[in-house]
Order: C-alpha cells, then sequence, then structure tokens
C-alpha cells in the first residue's frame, strides 16, 4: 500500500492507478479545479503527503506547476510520453500497470531549497542542450531518473529542484551513453 495520495487529473486516470497499485487516488478533473481542492490537497498532503502524476503533455505540465506552487513539498512522479501514448491520446490511463509503479517507485519531492548542483555548462559538457541528439538524451534521462521530458532549461531545473545527485546523474548518462554504442 503507498503512504501518500496519488494526485491524477481524470476517471480514466484513477482507474489505471488503482489497476496498478493499492492507494488511494484523487482527481483534479483537469485544470478546472478551485480553491476547494487545493484546500483539501493541502490537509491530505500534511497527514499522509501527495504524489502528483499528471499526464505527459502541456495541460499536465501546468496542472503540476499550479499544483507545486501551493504545496511546495509535494512529491512527483512521471511517466515519458511514449509509455502514456495510445493511437495519439496522451495520458496516465494509457500507460500498462508495470510502467505507474515504476513512476510512481521513482517519485522524488520538490525541493522547498534547491541545491545548484548543476549548471549550464553540465547541460552543454554532456550534449543535453543545443546539439544533434540532445533532446534525445533529455528523454532518456528523464525516463532514468524518474523526472519526465523537459526542454534544456527546465531539465536543469528539475534536476536541481528534485534532488537529482551529481553520482546519480553520472550513472544515468553512463547508461544512456553506453546504450548509444
Amino acid at each position: 500500500m503507498i503512504k501518500e495520495v496519488i494526485v491524477v487529473e481524470g476517471k480514466d486516470d484513477i482507474s489505471a492507478v488503482k489497476a496498478a497499485l493499492q492507494c488511494e487516488v484523487i482527481a483534479t478533473n483537469g485544470f478546472g479545479y478551485g480553491r476547494k481542492l487545493i484546500e483539501t490537497l493541502k490537509s491530505i498532503h500534511r497527514r499522509r503527503g501527495i504524489i502528483i502524476l499528471t499526464d505527459p503533455d502541456y495541460g499536465g505540465e501546468r496542472i503540476r506547476r499550479d499544483l507545486s506552487k501551493h504545496i511546495p513539498d509535494c512529491k512527483h512522479a512521471f511517466l515519458p510520453q511514449g509509455k502514456a501514448l495510445k493511437k495519439g491520446n496522451i495520458g496516465i490511463e494509457n500507460a500498462t500497470p508495470e510502467d505507474i509503479r515504476e513512476a510512481i517507485e521513482k517519485a522524488r519531492p520538490n525541493l522547498v531549497e534547491a541545491e545548484e548542483n548543476f549548471q549550464r555548462e553540465d547541460l552543454l559538457l554532456f550534449n543535453l542542450a543545443g546539439g544533434p541528439g540532445s533532446k534525445e538524451k533529455r528523454e532518456k534521462l528523464g525516463e532514468i531518473l524518474g523526472i519526465g521530458y523537459t526542454n534544456g532549461k527546465q531539465l536543469l531545473n528539475r534536476l536541481n529542484n528534485l534532488g537529482v545527485s551529481r553520482e546519480e546523474f553520472l550513472k544515468a548518462m553512463e547508461r544512456i551513453e553506453k546504450d548509444g554504442e
């Protein structure tokens, strides 16, 4: 049983998560939620904690950012777009139970005080920004670390805000380089 309550976007997401895990799940019903849901989530978070698992698309990221603003120390779980895609539709409800379990296992807290362990130079050094193949490398890195896919600027924020250690980062990059050969 997962201690935290998992926050998703809709009813189909609830069904998919409950099929994968024994847990409590609550839906935002898209971006149309209001102050009442935020207060409910704050209360739940104080008692049990929450894990935000939104769709890997623009709407899901918007909901994640907004909820994080109100509950800064919640955990985040991410699914790569490829694992949440079915017939052109992106959503948690399309993921396999195994992929949902893996995303939840890799959930990370958003650090209230971010650590500046990574700089833009790190992204350039490892060809994660501004070069050929950098998008694909960011996708693989996000999947391995469980921090989701982002552009270069957001990757830097997530590496620092989600507490990724230099050792974790280097191991992931080593794996990406090895798989690329």
